[in-house]
């Protein structure tokens, strides 16, 4: 059983002294900003962050603190600007609280006017600041404050729901990477035909809520392809490998005036992309696939769009407005100059650039064809949401917020003002990894975002929620802080950056209390104190998975159910994880051992992890959980095993249960293993059986051991669906 991971920043354990603050102009002047000299990798143990590495994280922040004499000079600026200031650029109230304290400490006679979203003017003071405040709708607006002495300030004032309603009832869904979920007319990886199948089969056939994906966003196109979803080019926009080509409406009429034969050729190349993933068990080859859809996609496109789509085409256009223009901009120049914007030349390196707008206009056609293609998937993921509802899911689509984007993407280029140059996000030192992590993401800046009224965040928010039932925000502990490594540096000698943390949540419920959805936050690992209360506060669920639920104070030993969280989704595993089947059995530990990739002795590692698989199967046992069992003789070990596993998660009071559908089919292979680049074929991976053979939707479908374990969780939840 491994230790469990440390909580940066718990306080010392009761008897144990408490360390004294840093007062060092260094630490005060990095205080400031929000930027750490210390963190906590064990609750009786603190150490000091590399001075280099908040020396670089205040340069991010323009702030030089590269000598003594510079420190000393960024101090004293920073304590006149904060004493001088009568408004931080953002204030939060939530809707039925007590208003903002730096409101109510606002001196006597103070005039404050908030013109909102809506266009409405409110005037007031401190007298009628609760009432005023009270009246306002959600929303983020702009707020005023005029003095006796005749200061002035403006700041966004964001009015937010106070929390997140719960989910409709209890329900269970399924949760898988889309391209790994083949169906018999996909062309080699599963695209967003195959997700509107699959929820209107689940709703209609299994009665599941919800359908949880990988991140939909747009990759860096290179050679080869980046294939991980968690590094993408743009969260705000959704990739085109993922459209099915079929579905357009100009398909057919693209068909018909195909003078070439490309288009009636391509689904023969398709077809033969797709047998060598299902028949050939070759890995899925995403660059095919887009070479593939891409040759039609410019075909398609060529057909003239009737008047009702062109004005559908247009509306598009004006809602994402500048947005949507730079992230097609920068396909377009990655076309000519590559897919790393700090190598292109110069001027173009900015988007706001005379000869950014030049280029803009010379490749035109191009960045037409590139925002076609974000309208085009927007569109079938609309279509996929209504199959879900249509089906009677209470959920629908789950949409999965990765943590950061590439630096050489469109996001990085297109938001230069927001990101921290020169840094990159990552973990620090752990039980689990004592060199840390650093994650190859820029991270944003807190005070830019908290100029903009954070609307970079509110515009990839908005966009994520347009067609989602629920979202998962991935390493949601980054509302709080961030661990940024400076560019070169290992990330041990990197330090926590804090964000509003206050603000980033109000934002984050106001925008899916519009969008009527639920947010689900990914909180496994490292969490310091207070977190997962202070979302839980607001609504915002955790996410439990079976193997790390344990009696940390008590022993360590598994967790009974009725001591599980409510505010949850539990799950068996994750994309990040060994399957149940893998777990169970032990595979996993013999394929890290196969990639070389253990620290401790294979028989130590072999017993450790059969250790813990009995651990829990005794619980299952002594609950009555593999009791009649279904699937005779031959299942009682492992098929019986992984329906128990979720025979006890129903016994949790979790309001979502999660079913990782390769589980459904025994697959032992993970979609990613931590630690590994090319030693293993991460994101590339199809659906498969217990013997390895791809398995697709319409096998997934008549697959009998699928519907005995979906049959457990359907008559043993009872009512709760």
């Amino acid at each position: 059983m491994p230790p469990r991971p440390a909580d940066p920043g718990e306080p010392p354990p009761s008897g144990a002294p408490a360390e004294p603050p840093d007062t060092t102009p260094l630490a005060r002047l990095a205080a400031s900003y929000g930027v750490a000299t210390s963190y906590r990798p064990s609750p009786d143990r603190t150490v000091a962050a590399a001075d280099g590495a908040v020396v670089a994280a205040l340069a991010a922040l323009d702030v030089d603190a590269s000598t003594p004499q510079a420190v000393d000079a960024a101090l004293a600026a920073r304590e006149r600007q904060l004493a001088a200031r009568l408004l931080p650029p953002t204030l939060v109230h939530w809707g039925g609280g007590e208003p903002p304290a730096v409101l109510t400490a606002l001196p006597d006679g103070t005039r404050l006017c908030v013109r909102t979203e809506q266009g409405e003017s409110v005037d007031t003071d401190r007298v009628g600041l609760r009432t005023a405040l009270q009246d306002l709708p959600a929303g983020v607006h702009a707020l005023g404050a005029t003095t006796p002495d005749g200061r002035t300030a403006d700041a966004h004032l964001v009015v937010a729901p106070p929390r997140l309603p719960t989910p409709p009832g209890r329900t269970y869904g399924l949760l898988v990477q889309l391209y790994s979920l083949l169906s018999r007319r996909s062309w080699g990886m599963g695209d967003l035909g195959d997700l509107a199948e699959l929820t209107a089969w689940a709703g209609r056939a299994l009665g599941a809520g919800f359908v949880q994906v990988n991140p939909l966003h747009a990759a860096v196109p290179g050679a080869p392809t980046d294939p991980s979803p968690y590094r993408p080019s743009s969260r705000r926009y959704p990739d085109p490998v993922h459209l099915r080509v079929e579905d357009i409406p100009e398909y057919p009429y693209a068909l018909a005036d195909d003078e070439g034969d490309v288009l009636r050729t391509l689904p023969e190349h398709a077809a033969r992309l797709r047998e060598s993933v299902l028949d050939k068990g070759e890995l899925i080859d995403r660059d095919a696939v887009w070479e593939l859809k891409r040759q039609a996609l410019e075909r398609v496109r060529a057909v003239p769009l009737g008047p009702g789509r062109l004005s559908a085409y247009w509306d598009f256009l004006a809602e994402e407005g500048e947005a949507l223009e730079d992230h097609a901009t920068w396909c377009a120049l990655a076309e000519v100059y590559g897919s790393d914007w700090h190598r292109w030349p110069t001027g173009l390196r900015d988007p706001r650039s005379a000869e950014t707008a030049r280029a803009r206009a010379e490749l035109m056609d191009r960045v037409d064809f590139h925002t076609r293609l974000a309208w085009l998937t927007d569109a079938q993921l609309g279509t996929a949401q209504r199959s879900a509802r249509d089906a009677g899911m209470p959920i629908g689509l789950v949409h999965d917020l990765a943590v950061g984007v590439h630096p050489g993407g469109a996001d990085a280029w297109a938001q230069q003002r927001y990101v921290a140059a020169g840094m990159s996000i990552g973990a620090p030192p752990d039980a689990f990894n004592s060199r840390g992590q650093d994650w190859g993401l820029p991270p944003w800046r807190p005070d830019r975002l908290a100029e903009s009224g954070y609307a970079p965040y509110r515009g990839l928010l908005r966009a994520l929620l347009r067609h989602a039932g629920a979202l998962r925000i991935d390493h949601v502990m980054g509302l709080f802080r961030l661990w940024w490594v400076p560019q070169g540096r290992p990330p041990t000698e990197g330090t926590y950056v804090r964000y509003d943390a206050d603000a980033m949540l109000a934002i984050l419920v106001l925008e899916a209390a519009r969008a009527g959805a639920l947010v689900i936050g990914e909180d496994l690992g490292t969490v310091e104190p207070g977190v997962r209360e202070t979302l839980d506060e607001r609504g915002v669920l955790g996410t439990s998975v079976l193997w790390f639920e344990r009696d940390w104070e008590g022993g360590g030993r598994p967790l009974p159910p009725e001591r599980w969280r409510a505010n949850c989704l539990a799950t068996a595993t994750t994309h990040d994880l060994p399957s149940t089947a893998s777990r169970l059995t032990g595979d996993h530990v013999d394929l890290r051992h196969r990639l070389g990739l253990l620290t401790r002795p294979l028989v130590e590692e072999r017993a450790e992890a059969a250790a813990d698989a009995s651990e829990w199967l005794a619980v299952l046992r002594r609950l009555g959980l593999l009791n009649g069992a279904s699937g005779g003789l031959s299942a009682v070990s492992e098929e019986a095993e992984i329906q128990a596993v979720h025979r006890f998660l129903l016994r949790t009071p979790a309001r979502m249960i999660g079913l990782w559908l390769p589980d459904a089919v025994g697959d032992r292979r993970p979609q990613n293993l931590p630690g590994t680049w090319d030693q293993y074929p991460n994101w590339r991976l199809p659906i498969a059986d217990a013997g390895g053979r791809p398995v697709t939707l319409e096998d997934l479908a008549a697959s009998p051991r699928l519907r005995a374990l979906v049959e457990v969780l359907r008559r043993e939840g009872g009512d709760a669906w």
